[in-house]
């Protein structure tokens, strides 16, 4: 085979050209960054946060880079906002072939008996219900097509307990366990659901973490590659999953956290 065949082939596995994406949370961090690069692998993709203003401008950086991009504003705790980026992204594009679940929320920071009743429902909204019913407004048109990619973006607080993020961890851990559902109900029809569990990522909403010297220090000495991450390691993941070169993997999730499920370490190098 010569080399042009070969690399032909291997960017066709990525490739999305003629796939129409929508991406909650996508106007900063990782969201915005999986916007950015399934744009550049040739998606269609709908920019989606709650203010106008903020979706605006990063379809316009789409735009402006060369891909297509399409702004709607969405508070994914609101049922009727779901309904309506489905139904924005259906009239302009006529399909909805990828959907990434990235938007959270996590008002509550401290140990969970002072949890108040109404964060508790916030989080389960926001970053759960949320993603049952947006998956349900868009599975049956995947399954006419028998094509279609379904990516939560979880965290690595699914697998383990916290003593100041445990309403979050929780709702993080039900994201899994939704996707490997989703996958057995709709595989037969060719659907793929799958998940992100990114570590600690550098991006303004978990800036509580990364900002604090001394938070950090403690994170990256007991990381293997002894840093954070950022926002476009995740990204990478969520192209995969959406692509051809992903096609036999659903009801999985992909940990992306610098090594530190798999291990502290206990004496890093200078």
């Amino acid at each position: 085979m010569r080399d042009g065949s070969m690399k032909s082939g291997t960017a066709s596995l990525f490739d999305l050209s003629g796939k129409v994406a929508v991406i909650t949370g996508s106007t900063r961090g990782i969201g915005r960054a999986i916007a950015h690069r399934m744009a550049e692998h040739g998606a269609k993709v709908v920019i989606s946060s709650r203010k106008a203003d903020a979706c605006a401008r990063v379809a316009d950086e789409v735009r402006g880079a060369g891909g297509q991009a399409l702004a709607q504003p969405c508070n994914v705790a609101d049922k009727e906002d779901l309904v309506a980026l489905v139904d924005a992204t259906i009239a302009a594009w006529g399909k909805i072939d990828v959907l990434v679940c990235n938007a959270a929320v996590n008002p509550y920071f401290g140990p969970s008996i002072d949890l108040p009743e109404t964060a508790w429902d916030h989080v389960m909204n926001a970053n759960l219900k949320s993603l049952f019913l947006l998956s349900n407004m868009v599975l049956p048109q995947m399954a006419e097509r028998r094509d279609g990619s379904i990516i939560f973006v979880s965290a690595l607080g699914a697998f383990i307990g916290s003593d100041v993020l445990g309403v979050y961890q929780v709702s993080k851990a039900a994201e899994l366990q939704l996707a490997r559902n989703l996958a057995v109900e709709w595989g037969p029809k060719g659907i793929r659901a799958n998940c992100i569990a990114p570590g600690l990522i550098k991006t303004d909403f978990a800036k509580a973490l990364w900002s604090n010297p001394t938070l950090l220090k403690e994170r990256q000495k007991f990381t293997p590659l002894q840093r954070i991450g950022e926002a476009d390691e995740i990204a990478g993941a969520a192209v995969f999953l959406a692509s051809k070169a992903a096609g036999f993997m659903t009801g999985q999730t992909m940990i992306i956290d610098g090594g530190r499920y798999a291990g502290s370490v206990s004496a890093p190098n200078e």
